[in-house]
């Protein structure tokens, strides 16, 4: 078992979206703003080598889209999926799965790409991997959440034959998350605030345990519970998802693994007077057997 991040770029969305109804006078410390009142966020994948099987998590935002788009986003220090994975010495063709957490555009747009007028499976020998609530959403969204899946992104991928939808367990009320198996290593807990059906892949490497926060928490600053983005759908089932989720991840020392920090990409949790806060931060190469 190894785990690597892959570094896609980064881009810009609007820091008063991103943190709901905290003030940007408290935000703005940990997530400076520019001029138009944007924050850098990181597109961060991850790859895990387990057995024969090379399991990419999420694909960024890709570059299909027209210039008019990604003026909205100003994507930069962009990496193309393929450059990144030949920094770890893996190639598009190696890929074996790719698990989505959900189908919004900067998570989903790197798994298709434009061939001069096709769009095509990027990784070609591939099983694509999303949960079945998520997929349905996002063939017939709601108005509010219309704009971030893209059918360009969506479609090809269930044209390819490759599309694999995970089936989830009704919801029953706890404690914990819901937890699904997906591999020896990995499970998936899942979450509804954010979107229907969005998966946290959950890695087991020897003594560590890694989890994929997707949208969950996008940096180390959404940990404590208020910081919520406006963006979610169901903001207080985040906020309970996430109290759920930092009491366990507190107790079993989990390694957060951030796919939107752009500056931080790991931290263990602490207990503070304030609540559950981030530890140190960290990479996966500073973890000892991890690569």
């Amino acid at each position: 078992m190894q785990a690597y991040s892959v570094e896609t770029g980064k881009f810009k969305l609007d820091g008063g979206a991103m943190f709901g109804v905290v003030p940007k006078v408290i935000w703005n410390k940990s997530n400076p703003a520019d001029e138009n009142n944007l924050c850098t966020w990181a597109l961060r994948c991850l790859v895990i080598l387990e057995g024969d099987r090379i399991i990419l998590i999420d694909t960024g935002m890709g570059d299909k889209q027209d210039a008019k788009f990604f003026s909205h986003y100003q994507p930069h220090e962009t990496v193309a999926l393929a450059n990144a994975l030949e920094k770890i010495n893996l190639t598009v063709e190696s890929i074996t799965d790719v698990l989505l957490t959900h189908l919004h555009f900067d998570h989903v747009g790197g798994a298709i790409s434009k061939v001069k007028e096709d769009l095509v499976p990027t990784f070609p020998n591939a099983t694509y991997w999303v949960s079945e609530t998520q997929w349905n959403l996002a063939l017939n969204p709601n108005k509010r959440e219309k704009a971030s899946f893209l059918t360009e992104n969506i479609l090809p991928l269930q044209k390819s034959g490759r599309l694999k939808l995970i089936t989830l367990p009704p919801f029953e009320s706890n404690k914990s998350l819901q937890e699904i198996k997906f591999t020896n290593a990995i499970s998936c807990l899942v979450v509804n605030g954010h979107t229907q059906g969005m998966l946290l892949p959950k890695i087991s490497i020897g003594k560590e345990t890694i989890v994929y926060m997707a949208d969950l928490l996008p940096s180390i600053g959404h940990i404590p519970l208020p910081y919520v983005m406006g963006y979610d759908m169901q903001p207080l089932v985040t906020l309970e998802e996430k109290e759920k989720f930092l009491t366990t991840a507190l107790q079993e020392d989990y390694i957060l693994f951030f796919e939107h920090d752009a500056v931080n990409e790991c931290c263990r949790l602490v207990a503070t007077e304030k609540g559950i806060r981030a530890g140190k931060s960290f990479t996966l190469k500073e973890i000892e057997g991890l690569h």
